[in-house]
């Protein structure tokens, strides 16, 4: 971890743009001693974000239909407080595009204004996992199809007030893209908009397969680490540490595949993972392979998994360790249980090691009022940790914050 303990002298120019497609104009700091850049607004043109300014998002930044944001390798992005309608965050809606790629030396960094990082760090000094909820979060949002009640086509997406017209989500290009992300770390976000109501670190909405999601790690956030709504998207090689709700959340017939995942539950951690099937009569199957899930003793909740409204879809290859005794795999309801009967929800391959004071057989727990699955939990087998041949390859995650901070061996 590279640390810079300068002290800097800061002053700021503010790149704004109205949210009615005003044209965005990117400036320099004025003051040679300055690399602060604060940023509101729209912005409708092409713009790149680079590694020697720090990039603070005042409120909403949009990227909106055409335009494309480069965001380059090492470039530092901090969101101000505020809630509600003052909370930050950037939002690459529909047609928009992001193109924000670094490097297991030079991430990409999306943190809170008030950590104390500075150019050239990969970390600041003042916060850790558990500092949640000091800015918004990273919302994209695409044109591929969604699964929504009444079968309408398109939804404001979670986080956003309905008045924001930039906030749809939804449509008929599976292959829709979106951009690409590589080797970006997400901390610290999750502000409230509303009662119940906050932004996930990473919101994918109805996002296209063709759109690249790589290398991506979000810790520290309110709510769920990532979560997704719909759409086709791939993720490959994602750590979620420390989050508030649910470490990877799918939900209206997401259908695309989650491959290496790390999750790790902090000490306000509900599920690792929540699967969700569709709202509408679009149907869509996701894949979720290869995944370590890392337990939590002190947090109130702590689950493995929770299948729920109808989740279609099939995850294997699955390690997990450091439950409590009461934490389980939940087939939440009859709908889910058909589902895994008629071979529409299908498990292999996990291997855990088994709390004291339980079984292998209670951890998978069918909670359907009246269909019975007498073959769930057959997939999984007990095994000592460390002696797993399954799970997340973790060589392959050790660039990030959560492997230089977390404790776990990677």
């Amino acid at each position: 971890m590279k640390r810079n303990l300068a002290i800097w002298a800061i002053t700021s120019v503010t790149l704004s743009c109205t949210t009615n497609d005003a044209p965005y104009i990117p400036l320099e700091p004025t003051d040679p001693n300055s690399n602060i850049v604060n940023v509101s607004g729209a912005i409708s043109s092409d713009a790149t974000w680079t590694s020697d300014n720090i990039y603070v998002l005042n409120q909403k930044v949009v990227v909106t239909n055409g335009a494309t944001l480069t965001i380059q390798a090492g470039t530092i992005v901090k969101g101000k407080p505020g809630q509600g309608s003052l909370a930050s965050a950037l939002i690459i809606a529909r047609d928009g595009k992001i193109n924000a790629v670094g490097t297991p030396t030079q991430p990409i960094i999306f943190t809170s204004e008030s950590d104390n990082i500075t150019v050239g760090q990969t970390a600041g000094t003042n916060l850790t996992v558990n500092n949640r909820g000091l800015w918004g979060g990273l919302i994209i949002l695409g044109n591929a199809p969604g699964s929504f009640s009444n079968d309408v086509s398109e939804l404001q997406i979670e986080g956003l007030p309905a008045d924001d017209t930039f906030g749809r989500y939804g449509g008929t290009n599976s292959a829709d893209n979106s951009g690409t992300i590589k080797y970006v770390s997400i901390r610290h976000g999750g502000a409230l908009i509303g009662e119940g109501n906050e932004i996930n670190g990473l919101t994918l909405g109805c996002v296209g397969s063709g759109t690249t999601i790589d290398h991506v790690e979000v810790i520290g956030n309110v709510d769920d680490g990532i979560e997704f709504f719909g759409g086709s998207v791939n993720l490959t090689n994602t750590v979620v540490w420390g989050v508030g709700d649910d470490g990877l959340d799918i939900d209206q017939a997401y259908s695309g595949t989650i491959s290496n995942a790390l999750v790790i539950l902090g000490d306000v951690s509900d599920h690792a993972l929540e699967i969700d099937g569709p709202e509408g009569s679009l149907t869509g199957l996701f894949t979720l392979e290869n995944v370590t899930l890392i337990g939590n003793l002190t947090t109130p909740d702590g689950e493995y998994a929770d299948y729920r409204s109808n989740a279609m879809g099939t995850t294997k290859n699955v390690y997990a360790f450091g439950f409590k005794s009461s934490s389980d795999i939940e087939l939440d309801n009859d709908g889910v249980a058909n589902n895994y009967n008629n071979g529409l929800l299908v498990f292999d391959n996990f291997q855990i090691a088994v709390p004291e004071g339980t079984t292998l057989s209670n951890i998978f727990a069918n909670k359907a009022a009246t269909v019975s699955t007498p073959t769930f939990g057959t997939e999984g087998s007990s095994v000592a940790i460390g002696s797993q041949t399954t799970g997340a390859n973790l060589s392959l995650l050790s660039w990030s914050y959560t492997s230089m901070t977390s404790g776990f061996q990677f």
